[in-house]
């Protein structure tokens, strides 16, 4: 099971190819959708301008245009500042350019010693300590004064507790966790960050896939742009053995995100070969771990499982290779 994490967005692989073009597949369908919010409650994403910003950000940034990317991200924050998607996403796009993501620092701590009691700046800047940290420089005690002194000015702050809930997942503390992303979701249900972050600790912590499905299963309503939601979807389906919506849920991340710049794009071939090998289908796995190899992407693990299938290790050997190529259907990160 592969492990969610902020370094999917920190860190782009460099030299990825994109997928080849094909037609569009609707994401599959699920029952047991959450619970629409009550009247009144929080939704950023009901927000056309904001979701307009966010989805051309989120394309660009996949696509590996990082500069249009930035501009993206920075429009939507304009319209909702504190919308923790859009932070992390500032910031993973900041880190894939030298120098960037220590500017974006420089400029929020100016911000919030211009406004030292503002809870969004210090949100801000804990959000950019985080991914400081991520790409080789300790800010984790930075992050967590940041982000408390936020709770302390505004104790219902989701953006605040969905930063410190983060912090503790990375520290294996799964308890904490999620009680700052529920008490996120308190103020904020359609928080997407932190629905993931708490699916994730059903899924990973709790063994609890059924509830790790109801509690994202209609996050690609609100973000039909985020190829890795895809990518987590795919892999709670595949851990609930149904491998028809895993595979469609991998191939819509994959052809997502083209650059092959998040979960989706790094690790959804291998997903999908380890599906096809649950089904006992190991011609199609090896067409997509060839897809993986020739894409750069989990290169290592690709051409294990590769041998192993080549060495019968799941079955007959096929007699000829079968060709490479992007994973079916035609044109769709624990």
């Amino acid at each position: 099971m592969l492990r969610r994490s902020l370094v999917s967005l920190a860190l782009a692989a460099s030299c990825a190819l994109p997928l080849a073009s094909a037609a569009a597949t609707p994401a599959p369908r699920a029952a047991a959708a959450p619970a629409a919010p009550s009247a009144g409650a929080r939704n950023d994403y009901a927000n056309p301008a904001f979701t307009a910003a966010l989805g051309e950000g989120l394309r660009a940034f996949y696509g590996r245009d990082f500069a249009s990317a930035r501009k993206g991200f920075e429009a939507a924050l304009a319209v909702i500042p504190d919308n923790t998607l859009a932070m992390s996403f500032l910031n993973a796009t900041a880190a894939q350019t030298p120098g960037e993501l220590d500017g974006l620092v420089n400029a929020e701590e100016d911000a919030l010693a211009k406004n030292p009691k503002s809870a969004l700046a210090h949100v801000r800047l804990g959000f950019s300590y985080m991914f400081a940290s991520l790409t080789g420089r300790d800010r984790n005690l930075d992050a967590r004064e940041e982000l408390n002194a936020a709770v302390g000015l505004d104790p219902v702050s989701q953006a605040a507790h969905t930063g410190l809930g983060i912090m503790r997942e990375s520290e294996r503390s799964a308890n904490r966790a999620k009680t700052e992303f529920v008490t996120a979701l308190g103020s904020d249900p359609q928080n997407v960050l932190a629905r993931e972050y708490l699916a994730r600790i059903y899924q990973i912590d709790l063994k609890d896939p059924q509830r790790a499905l109801t509690t994202i299963i209609d996050v690609p309503n609100l973000v039909p742009d985020y190829a890795d939601i895809y990518f987590h979807l795919a892999s709670l389906m595949h851990d609930l053995g149904q491998y028809n919506a895993a595979i469609d849920y991998a191939t819509r991340g994959l052809q997502a995100d083209v650059g092959h710049v998040g979960e989706a794009g790094q690790h959804g071939y291998t997903l999908l070969a380890r599906i096809y090998l649950d089904e006992k289908k190991p011609d199609d796995a090896r067409r997509v771990l060839k897809a993986s190899i020739s894409a750069g992407t989990d290169v290592a693990y690709a051409s294990t499982l590769l041998k192993k299938i080549d060495d019968g290790a799941y079955g007959r050997p096929s007699p000829s290779p079968a060709p490479s190529g992007t994973p079916g259907p035609k044109k769709k990160k624990k």
